[in-house]
């Protein structure tokens, strides 16, 4: 069984007391960098991975935290693979797409079975239909890749839903799964 400690949205880290070590730190956006940093050194994942949300800054994360963003990678006999950023809800800023870009971006990413992102898929667990508006091309993915996980932030929520055979996890804070 593996362990997973995922973050999101202006985490306080470190509340936590997992009965066993951590195998993944999944970032899911808006947090500081020195915010991941303390969770790194908190939870001491085998391995930490993020994508950035849409309030964050655009420089790279610090090691060993690696950015999924758009990247297909394996670990620990998985396959990863993320994206970044929110809905274009305003005309300037860091990480926002247009529901355009997002089909674009993904139309041949390959299948993972696990993807972390800031935004929810379309219609899933989003808090409005403006500011918070998921994406299509999410579901699209979903829907073609059928990746075992799907993790995301921005809508600050802690719920999960099913889409297929594809369990989607909204973190909002910290949240400790075991897969």
């Amino acid at each position: 069984m593996l362990k997973i400690i995922a973050i999101a949205d202006y985490a306080l880290v470190g509340h936590l007391e997992p009965d066993a070590d951590i195998d993944l730190l999944l970032s899911l956006g808006d947090l500081y960098d020195v915010t991941i940093e303390k969770a790194v050194d908190v939870y001491a994942p085998e391995r930490a991975f993020a994508v950035r949300g849409n309030h964050c800054v655009n420089t790279p994360f610090t090691a060993p935290t690696v950015d999924l963003h758009l990247q297909k990678l394996e670990c620990l006999g998985l396959s990863l693979g993320g994206f970044a950023g929110s809905w274009r809800y305003k005309s300037h800023g860091n990480h926002m797409y247009t529901q355009e870009q997002v089909h674009a971006l993904l139309t041949d990413f390959p299948a993972v079975d696990i993807f972390i992102a800031h935004n929810s898929p379309h219609g899933i667990h989003e808090r409005d239909s403006h500011n918070h508006q998921g994406f299509d091309a999410f579901l699209d993915y979903i829907d073609r890749a059928q990746p075992s996980y799907f993790f995301h932030g921005h809508q600050h929520c802690n719920q999960i839903s099913y889409r297929g055979k594809t369990c989607v996890v909204g973190v909002y804070g910290e949240r400790l799964i075991s897969i």
